[in-house]
């Protein structure tokens, strides 16, 4: 158990311990001893999920890098970029299926080419194909665009995505919900309370979702908290999240990013990364089980010391990243399941292979997927 110490009141403390932390608990942690607040996550982690930190085989598939939004934070979006047809998506799944994935994650920008049509001719296509394959896709911005373009509801729209084999939809287009901050990074996306109302209606569709932050931009700390807050009300309404994923911002070849820089401030240190993802465990304490130290963002050392500090899980293998890497990431594309296998071992903890809704996935380590063919490498598909 937790050793109360003298610079922590004691019913914040048990507050915590009974999923009641308040905002002004929150704050008052953030403000004390850091290592504190990490032995506190640590142990309600413990308390939670035991030992067992998870992760996932995975590879994204990036099916477009064009996209008609404006995010001041992007670096991936191109007007003259390239859209997958299924035939080469199908490829990509393949040979992910042959490095011994149980997900892919596919992901790309929003363009009025990318009907809720196209959406369920690649899931069936791949639900067809590959019948065994957790496909975990689209923004709730990506559902709501599509959706619009097609003229129906968004509730239509994941009705229809949910019968064609959608296993789960991605909890990002979160950023950060504050409309205020959405207003300067963001202005063309969905506001707090459309992403509120998507991942809803998801989660009573029968889709469950991650969830995700981002944050070290213009946002407060209060906005931060905000969120994660906000994360909890719905997961007590629905139950739906899986997992939250703080992604700490990369400040490179982006406009927001490039405007922090001019100003001297170079994103988050690694001892605020830590204590995002602790003070989330405090938080979602009781309701959101899983909380997820994201290697890409971190790098594998600060990942395996954020399992001390409340994560469980260190996500995906992955296999491609191009969203991370067109914005400055450094720590890679692609981890095998032997090097997480390695990592979490010697974090002292106990791996498990998970699939896309945590259930234990039996242990496989096929060949590196370096040596598969056209790993890394987008092809330009025909739907121009």
């Amino acid at each position: 158990m937790y050793a109360k110490k003298p610079t922590t009141p004691e019913d914040v403390i048990e507050r915590a311990y009974k999923g009641k932390c308040t905002k002004e608990d929150a704050l008052l942690l953030l403000e004390g001893n850091p290592f504190e607040l990490f032995e506190l996550a640590n142990d309600l982690r413990a308390s939670t999920v035991g030992d067992t930190v998870s992760y996932v085989v995975n590879r994204n598939i990036y099916i477009t890098n064009k996209c008609v939004g404006n995010c001041g934070f992007c670096a991936y979006r191109t007007e003259k970029g390239f859209i997958l047809n299924v035939e080469e998506i199908l490829e990509k799944v393949g040979e992910a299926k042959k490095a011994g994935a149980v997900e892919v994650c596919i992901q790309g920008g929003y363009v009025p080419e990318a009907d809720i049509e196209f959406y369920l001719e690649i899931i069936e296509s791949v639900k067809g194909e590959f019948p065994d394959m957790c496909i975990h896709a689209l923004s709730p911005m990506e559902v709501n665009y599509a959706a619009g373009t097609s003229g129906m509801s968004v509730e239509e729209a994941l009705s229809r995505l949910k019968k064609s084999g959608l296993d789960s939809l991605t909890g990002t287009s979160a950023e950060i919900l504050s409309d205020r901050v959405r207003k300067i990074i963001c202005p063309g996306k969905i506001n707090t309370q459309q992403w509120i109302d998507t991942v809803t209606a998801a989660h009573k569709a029968g889709i469950s979702t991650n969830s995700t932050i981002m944050y070290g931009h213009v946002e407060t700390l209060e906005e931060r908290l905000d969120h994660v807050f906000i994360i909890r009300e719905i997961q007590k309404e629905t139950g739906g999240f899986t997992e939250l994923i703080p992604m700490a911002f990369l400040p490179y070849n982006n406009p927001i990013g490039e405007k922090m820089l001019a100003s001297g401030k170079f994103s988050t240190t690694g001892l605020e990364d830590l204590q995002l993802i602790a003070i989330s465990r405090v938080i979602l304490h009781t309701y959101v089980k899983n909380i997820q130290a994201t290697w890409v963002k971190l790098g594998k050392k600060l990942a395996q010391v954020a399992l001390q500090c409340g994560a469980n899980d260190l996500g995906g293998t992955l296999m491609e990243d191009q969203i991370s890497t067109a914005s400055g990431g450094s720590n890679g594309e692609y981890v095998s399941p032997a090097e997480f296998e390695w990592m979490i071992k010697g974090a002292g903890r106990t791996p498990m292979q998970r699939d896309t809704l945590y259930r234990k996935v039996e242990r496989d380590f096929p060949g590196r997927m370096g040596s598969l063919p056209g790993l890394g490498k987008t092809k330009i598909g025909s739907r121009e």
